[in-house]
């Protein structure tokens, strides 16, 4: 197996790092370009792998090419490097937001076979979230082994690509309002007099260990809700304040609205 990456930013090199660690490929068998030597050869020195001077070279040594660059950017590869993608045919890897499967299909061909994967931010801590769909030239075997690549880095679930906006939305995008909500708790526990590391760390913990409970128990989190919450009891006064404000209308509201712009930047390839 040889793996090439066109693009060596912050998700290729988390997706590298936990490949290698778990095994699932080895340093010396990915290969990468970034337009950005500094970044290229800081990936290649910290995990090993093998630097190239161009997308070009990528394709020709690799098996699997990894698409990992803005969506903005993806006209500029694809004109580059479309002639020989169709040529050589490799499994093609896509995890630019905003990008269908049917719009790498026009820039190249049905025949080759494609995988639109959506990771999030968590894959850093090899804690990711990601949703992979195929087209029809992908077969069972490429599917599964895009599924063990980002299994590396956390959790991979295979997901029609209709629901890929949801899912981007609930798993791509809300790691940042799960940050403004970890901050303003820790910053709520600040006016209270407790220090802003300490506070955040305790906030951290709580929220990565609620997200824990959902996950692995069967109880719905209402049920969880209610056996924190006592009659008259501090978490239901909090609660209560969260309710009146709006805090799940607005979280439906946020998904709703990342949604919204994903189809723009699929309309017009733009990107926010």
């Amino acid at each position: 197996m040889s793996m090439g990456f066109i693009g060596a930013g912050t998700m290729t090199g988390a997706i590298v790092r936990g490949i290698i660690a778990s095994g699932y490929a080895k340093a010396g068998e990915i290969v990468a370009y970034d337009p950005s030597v500094t970044v290229l050869d800081a990936l290649a020195a910290e995990t090993g792998i093998v630097p190239l001077a161009g997308n070009p070279e990528v394709i020709a040594q690799a098996s699997t090419v990894v698409l990992a660059v803005k969506p903005q950017v993806i006209p500029r590869v694809m004109e580059e490097t479309a002639a020989q993608l169709v040529a050589s045919r490799p499994l093609v890897v896509s995890i630019a937001a905003g990008t269908p499967i049917a719009a790498l299909e026009r820039w190249l061909s049905p025949a080759v076979p494609i995988v639109r994967v959506m990771p999030n931010v968590n894959v850093q801590v090899r804690q990711g979230m990601a949703a992979v769909t195929g087209n029809g030239a992908a077969s069972r075997e490429h599917i599964a082994s895009v599924l063990a690549m980002f299994d590396s880095v956390g959790a991979a679930i295979e997901l029609d690509e209709s629901l890929v906006r949801p899912f981007m939305a609930i798993a791509g995008s809300s790691p940042a309002w799960t940050f403004l909500y970890i901050d303003a708790l820790a910053r709520g526990a600040v006016a209270a007099g407790m220090p802003k590391a300490l506070a955040l760390t305790v906030a951290a913990k709580a929220v990565g260990g609620s997200a824990a409970l959902v996950a692995e128990s069967q109880a719905h989190p209402w049920e969880l809700i209610d056996q924190v919450s006592s009659p008259a009891g501090t978490t239901i006064a909090g609660l209560s304040v969260l309710e009146d404000r709006g805090l799940p209308s607005a979280v439906t509201q946020a998904v709703a609205a990342t949604i919204r712009r994903d189809e723009v930047i699929a309309d017009d390839g733009t990107a926010s």
